[in-house]
C-alpha cells in the first residue's frame, strides 16, 4: 500500500494531494477496527449535506487510499456500500460519481446574473448581439499573449492599466472619438459603472453630496451613487439635450450625461448646448462625467466627438466594450481630469488592486492588431440592417406612429397609436402576448420621465441582440395583441438635433 505522508502521530500528515478531501481526514485517522464505518459515514455524511455535490467525481480508490494514507480495500469497499444505498452511481471504466438520488440540505449556488426574461421576443434595450463576439479572433489573441507575456507580467499591476493598454486606447479614443488621450489619466475600470461609482467616492471624499442626473436616463447611475453616498438630482432635457436653466439652479457641481446619444431618448447634445454645459462647469468649477455608452454606433450621420475634447480639465471620459464585444467582460476606461487622477486612482487601488493583467495584455493586443476595428465594422453593418429592419416593421404594423433617435445606437423611440384603452392596458396586452417591451415612463427618475400623450404610448425598444426575423415577427405579435387599427400613414424621422 502507498501511503500518505505522516506526521508524529503516525496520522495522516499536510500534502497538496489531501487538500481536496480533508473532509474525509478524520474518517480517515480514526482507530483501524472502525476506520472502514467511519469513512462510510463521513462519505454518507458529505452527500447528504451537500458538500459533494451530485454529479461530483470521486477520485479513483487508488489515489484517494494513496491520499488518505489507508488501504485501498477500504475505500473499494466504503465505494461499493454508498453505490448499493444510491448515494453514488458508478459504471465499467467510467469511475464513481456522486448520484443523484440525495437531495442535498444546502441548495446549489444560484445565479444572480441578469437574464433574458424567456418572452417570446425580447425588445428591451441594453444588451449586444453577443452571437457577433469574435471567437475566433480572441483566442488567437489570447494564445499570443500567453506565449508573449512574461512572468512578472503576471504580478499585481498598475491600478491605472497596463502601459501598453493605455497607451492602445489613447491612441484609440483619440482616433475615433476625438478625446484628448494622455495615457497616464487613463484608468482601465470593470465597465461604466465602476467608472461611475469611483468618481462618486471621489467626489464624497471632497464633500459633494449631490450629482445631477439626466431625466429620463440610465437607472443605475442613481443607484451606483447612492453606493457612494451622493443623492442623485433628476434634471430635465429639452430639444437639445440636458437643459442647463434647471441645472444651474439645481446648485449641483457634477453631472453625468450622454451627450454623443442621450439615453433612452437618442437626442445628440448641439454645439450650442455643449458650450453650455461646459461654460457651466467652468463657473462652477465642477465635472461633468461623460458616459458613452454606444458612441461607436452610427448610421445615418456622422460621429459626433466626445465632450471632453472641448474641455478635458472638466469633463471625465468613461466607455467601454459592454456594446461592442460582450458586457461579461467587464472591461472599461475612464479618462479624468489631471486635477482628479491620484484620487481616483487610489480609490482603485484600494477596491480591487487594479483590474486582470492578463485581460488587459489581450484587449491591448486585439486593439494594436486592428481587430477591435474590424469587430466595430462588423457590429455597425449588422445593426444598421437591423435597426432598418425594427423601422420598417413600425411603419407597416403601427400605421401613424413615430419612430425617433435611429440614426445612432442601439435602441429607438417608438410613439405608438393608443387605439385601445390607456398606457397600462397597451403593455399588459403586449406582455400576454410573450413580447417583452419598456416604457420610456420606466427611465424616470421624477416628474420629468413624461408619459407621452394621451393618444400614444412610447416604448424604448431594443435591437441589436435580435435577428431582422426575430425583429419582424416581434414587432407582427405586437401589433396582433393589441389589434391596432389606426390611421394608415407612418411618420419615421429623428427628433430634433439627432
Amino acid at each position: 500500500m502507498t501511503s500518505a505522508p505522516t506526521g508524529p502521530d503516525g496520522r495522516p500528515g499536510s500534502d497538496d494531494r489531501t487538500a481536496a478531501w480533508e473532509l474525509l481526514l478524520p474518517a480517515a485517522a480514526a482507530p483501524a477496527r472502525a476506520r472502514g464505518r467511519a469513512l462510510q459515514a463521513a462519505l454518507r455524511e458529505a452527500v447528504r449535506s451537500g458538500r459533494l455535490a451530485p454529479g461530483t467525481r470521486l477520485p479513483s480508490s487508488r489515489d484517494l487510499a494513496c491520499d488518505l494514507g489507508v488501504s485501498r480495500g477500504l475505500v473499494t469497499e466504503a465505494y461499493e456500500q454508498l453505490t448499493a444505498e444510491g448515494y453514488l452511481r458508478s459504471g465499467r471504466g467510467a469511475g464513481t460519481w456522486v448520484g443523484d438520488a440525495v437531495r442535498a440540505a444546502r441548495p446549489r449556488a444560484r445565479d444572480l446574473a441578469p437574464r433574458s426574461c424567456g418572452a417570446r421576443v425580447d425588445f428591451v434595450p441594453g444588451t449586444p448581439d453577443l452571437a457577433l463576439f469574435p471567437r475566433s479572433a480572441w483566442a488567437a489573441a489570447q494564445r499570443e499573449v500567453l506565449t508573449d507575456l512574461p512572468h512578472d507580467g503576471l504580478g499585481y499591476p498598475d491600478p491605472r492599466g497596463l502601459p501598453r493598454l493605455r497607451t492602445a486606447l489613447a491612441e484609440l479614443l483619440a482616433r475615433r472619438r476625438g478625446v484628448v488621450a494622455d495615457p497616464e489619466r487613463i484608468v482601465v475600470v470593470s465597465g461604466v459603472a465602476q467608472a461611475t461609482a469611483l468618481l462618486g467616492f471621489v467626489l464624497h471624499a471632497r464633500g459633494m453630496r449631490t450629482v445631477g442626473v439626466e431625466d429620463p436616463g440610465s437607472p443605475q447611475h442613481s443607484a451606483l451613487y447612492a453606493a457612494a453616498g451622493v443623492t442623485a438630482v433628476p434634471l430635465p432635457l429639452d430639444d437639445e439635450g440636458l437643459a442647463v436653466g434647471p441645472l444651474r439652479d439645481s446648485g449641483v457641481r457634477a453631472v453625468v450625461t450622454t451627450p454623443a446619444h442621450q439615453f433612452p431618448t437618442g437626442i445628440a447634445c448641439s454645439a450650442r448646448r455643449r458650450a453650455e454645459l461646459l461654460d457651466w462647469a467652468r463657473s462652477v468649477d465642477g465635472l461633468i462625467l461623460e458616459d458613452d455608452y454606444d458612441g461607436d454606433f452610427r448610421y445615418d450621420r456622422a460621429p459626433v466627438g466626445a465632450l471632453q475634447g472641448l474641455d478635458p480639465e472638466h469633463v471625465a471620459y468613461a466607455g467601454s466594450v459592454s456594446k461592442s464585444l460582450a458586457p461579461g467582460l467587464r472591461l472599461g476606461w475612464l479618462l479624468v481630469p489631471e486635477s482628479l487622477a491620484d484620487e481616483v486612482v487610489e480609490r482603485k487601488r484600494t477596491i480591487d488592486l487594479g483590474h486582470p493583467s492578463l485581460d488587459q495584455a489581450l484587449f491591448a493586443r486585439f486593439v494594436e492588431r486592428g481587430d477591435y476595428d474590424r469587430q466595430l465594422r462588423r457590429c455597425q453593418r449588422a445593426y444598421r440592417e437591423r435597426r432598418d429592419a425594427l423601422v420598417a416593421a413600425l411603419a407597416e404594423h403601427f400605421p401613424g406612429s413615430r419612430v425617433s433617435g435611429i440614426a445612432a445606437g442601439l435602441h429607438v423611440i417608438a410613439a405608438l397609436p393608443r387605439c385601445h384603452g390607456s398606457e397600462e392596458h397597451f403593455l399588459a396586452r403586449v406582455a400576454a402576448a410573450g413580447i417583452a417591451v419598456r416604457p420610456l415612463t420606466e427611465y424616470g427618475h421624477g416628474a420629468g420621465g413624461g408619459d407621452g400623450t394621451a393618444e400614444e404610448v412610447r416604448l424604448v425598444l431594443g435591437y441589436a441582440h435580435l435577428t431582422p426575423a426575430r425583429i419582424r415577427a416581434g414587432v407582427r405579435l405586437m401589433a396582433e395583441a393589441v389589434s391596432v387599427s389606426c390611421s394608415p400613414g407612418v411618420s419615421v424621422g429623428a427628433a430634433p438635433h439627432q
